[in-house]
């Protein structure tokens, strides 16, 4: 581990897992079933049931993690194992853009959410931003060996998919606030948003 990623690892990924959780706590109706599609090492969705204990939380991921810290199902990336509209909220974190069809896992969530997608993702916009986020995202993932075929979609296009699927925006926030200063100059800017979404089903 190179001392940008041993930084990473050991003062950002912990600010991240507090700063989203407490965000993802406001939004997420009580009494939610939770899947977390792409969970990792699950600390993020474990702090969540700490901090909401009102929820029942599990994960799912291409790479399970022998040491994950909620229960944790294994997908091929492209088909979720569950039945249509088996949780209350899906939950994707920085997910989508790994996905080799961000807009076919998207649809998956989507089938297998009861009322609601809750989505932490990046958007390109400004100056830089496709080499910021790619930087963000070697240092942050590839140790990890998952994959970075940098998918990464503007405002618009993120919209357009939200609308093809029949996914309403609820809310949304720019202001994620995943870094202190004078980091987050150059790390948060616009690129991060967190949606919570609505399903039309009529």
């Amino acid at each position: 581990m190179n001392p940008i990623e041993y930084a990473h690892s050991n003062y950002t990924a912990s600010r991240r897992v507090r700063v989203l959780s407490e965000h993802f706590s406001r939004i997420i109706p009580t009494q939610a079933s939770i899947l977390d599609v792409g969970c990792g090492d699950g600390m993020l969705t474990a702090r969540l049931a700490q901090m909401r204990p009102d929820l029942e939380v599990r994960g799912t991921d291409v790479l399970v993690r022998p040491k994950a810290a909620i229960e944790v199902t294994p997908f091929d990336g492209v088909t979720l194992p569950e039945a249509d509209q088996s949780f209350d909220t899906v939950l994707l974190v920085d997910v989508l853009h790994h996905a080799e069809d961000p807009a076919a896992l998207l649809a998956e969530a989507a089938r297998v959410a009861r009322h609601h997608l809750v989505i932490k993702d990046h958007r390109l916009k400004g100056l830089f931003a496709s080499q910021t986020l790619r930087f963000m995202d070697r240092i942050g993932n590839a140790r990890f060996d998952v994959a970075l075929p940098h998918h990464y979609w503007t405002e618009d296009q993120w919209r357009v998919a939200f609308q093809q699927r029949r996914l309403r925006i609820e809310s949304m926030t720019e202001s994620v606030g995943l870094y202190p200063a004078p980091l987050s100059w150059f790390f948060d800017r616009n690129l991060h948003f967190i949606a919570r979404l609505g399903l039309d089903r009529s």
